[in-house]
């Protein structure tokens, strides 16, 4: 679906982070709907190096850009050199999603680094070049702030949240300074859908509840999952809201669907999806520090960016289910 009717054509769009899942997302859709746009994917891609917590540094990959027409160029956003190159390039817009995303990671160093630091050079660019800077927030700024979550109201829990939040203020001083430029950061709730894969362990229980029935397992959820309750959002609607901040009002907003569920309503409607009743394993919730109750107020990105959530749970676990299948038979046979 086509969410803008701006006339891209020639306009040049930098989308860091792009072999990742709402990068790759991205460019997908500006080669469907904007075939004359220009854009460029910029990724550090997947190596073998891991966090102390022994996850993968990087998600990006190649199989995520099967397809993809665009420029697709490897590079670090903490490489002064590729800084350097894309403020030399100059672009119209930016989609910043490039940044350490495991909220388990505990190198803060590298952690503030990577997403405070990368940021606030490519605003740098951004500002130079005249060009549209949205980026990715994140709803681990609210950490347990009390739901629904807004803006303004946070407390993270953990250095991820914190840099996204630092990101947020940094971002707002760019708006007092530059009135003038776009400036659109987007929390993004619990987001799932196509291109997930490649996120490993930090992928949606969407997608991995949906691998365990398909292996024909009973999906594993916490004791009370009934009672845990997050706002999933499906990634069409998060690329819906990055459309539309490229001609909306700057500012920091949230991305969900403000209607929650149940952990246990994911398990519920795949297994109705596919037809099968394998009841469900509880276990233990071995963590002390956990969300237990998140929604998103988007009263304002519905108002600043015309943005409205077109996919219930239902809804997009009927259009991802046909891709979790696939993983299913192409990726771990």
């Amino acid at each position: 679906m086509k969410y803008i009717e701006n006339d891209l054509t020639n306009k040049k769009i930098l989308i860091t982070g792009g072999a990742g899942f709402i990068g790759s997302n991205l460019a997908f859709y500006f080669q469907q709907n904007h075939p004359k746009a220009k854009v460029t994917v910029l990724d550090i891609f997947r190596t073998e190096a891991t966090f102390s917590n022994g996850n993968l540094k990087s998600f990006g990959h190649f199989k995520n850009l099967l397809g993809f027409s665009g420029e697709v160029r490897q590079g670090d956003i903490n490489d002064a050199d590729v800084i350097a190159k894309l403020l030399e390039e100059g672009y119209d817009y930016i989609f910043h999603e490039a940044a350490i995303s495991d909220t388990t990671v505990l190198d803060q160093a590298l952690m503030i680094a990577t997403n405070v630091n990368a940021f606030k050079s490519l605003l740098d660019i951004a500002i130079a070049s005249n060009a549209a800077m949205i980026y990715a927030s994140s709803a681990a700024t609210y950490g347990n702030a009390p739901s629904p979550q807004t803006v303004g109201k946070e407390a993270p829990e953990n250095v991820y949240g914190f840099s996204k939040l630092m990101m947020d203020n940094i971002a707002y001083e760019y708006r007092e300074r530059f009135p003038k430029a776009t400036i659109v950061g987007l929390r993004y709730f619990n987001v799932y859908g196509a291109r997930e894969y490649f996120k490993n362990t930090t992928a949606s229980m969407v997608l991995q509840f949906g691998l365990q029935i398909l292996k024909g397992n009973a999906p594993r959820l916490f004791e009370g999952s009934d009672k845990i309750l997050r706002d999933f959002i499906y990634i069409e609607d998060v690329i819906q809201a990055n459309v539309k901040a490229m001609a909306g009002a700057s500012g920091v907003y949230n991305v969900g669907t403000a209607l929650p569920r149940s952990f246990q309503d994911i398990a519920d409607i795949l297994q109705k999806v596919l037809g099968v009743d394998y009841g469900n394993e509880y276990i233990k919730n071995p963590y002390t520090a956990y969300q237990t109750f998140t929604q998103a107020d988007i009263q304002t990105t519905a108002k600043a960016l015309g943005y409205a959530p077109r996919f219930s749970l239902e809804e997009g676990i009927a259009a991802y289910i046909d891709e979790i299948k696939r993983i299913t038979k192409e990726e771990l046979s």
